[in-house]
């Protein structure tokens, strides 16, 4: 009895360090996403004091390609649904059902980031680079920054699939995966951000 006792009264230590060390992971995570959300802050702030201030010439018609902008974000809201769905069958323990969402996830995050460089390359070579002026400047650090972040996901993905291959699905990798839902949700916020305030702004 006295050994059972001790055994059970292990195993909760156990499991309340665990939660402990869970729920760390987890609001160091917000931290950064918080973090994050300021820089984004910071980057709208500056994008809308240039564009408010730029001569109408400069910045011609085609610039805000806003039926290429709108497949984008498709894309990028199905991939979001994609990751939902992911979580949703690793909270089941479905593994094979996860695996599948997860690759849906890069697929899509893949489509995206292939499309907005194509969209940087076409800007480039129509002589509207980042050095043609300040506001071109802003536009492409801003649009850059978040698909730099969309970049960090795939490789993201990439270790998450490997991990859950080699180690199967442990306490540690579900929330890994949920840490990576989470920043995914986020970049999605962030993208209709920028195609609220950046693309269809500008075409307004």
């Amino acid at each position: 009895m006295i050994k059972n006792k001790i055994k059970n009264i292990v195993l909760n230590t156990h499991n309340i360090h665990e939660k402990e060390l869970e729920n760390n992971k987890l609001l160091g995570f917000w931290i950064y996403l918080m973090s994050d959300c300021i820089i984004f802050a910071i980057m709208f702030a500056v994008y809308s004091i240039y564009f408010s201030n730029v001569s109408i010439g400069l910045i011609p018609k085609y610039f805000f390609k806003l039926y290429f902008i709108l497949a984008e974000t498709f894309i990028l809201l199905l991939s979001s649904l994609s990751c939902g769905m992911m979580s949703i069958f690793l909270s089941k323990k479905t593994i094979k059902k996860c695996f599948l969402y997860l690759i849906l996830t890069f697929i899509l995050g893949l489509f995206f980031i292939l499309m907005e460089m194509y969209e940087f390359y076409d800007l480039i070579i129509n002589h509207f680079g980042p050095n043609k002026h300040a506001f071109f400047s802003v536009f492409f650090t801003l649009i850059g920054m978040h698909g730099i972040h969309i970049f960090c996901g795939l490789i993201w993905m990439l270790f998450l699939f490997y991990q859950l291959v080699k180690l199967n699905l442990t306490n540690t990798i579900r929330i890994r995966f949920l840490c990576f839902s989470l920043f995914w949700h986020f970049l999605d916020i962030i993208w209709v951000c920028i195609f609220t305030f950046v693309y269809l702004n500008g075409v307004i």
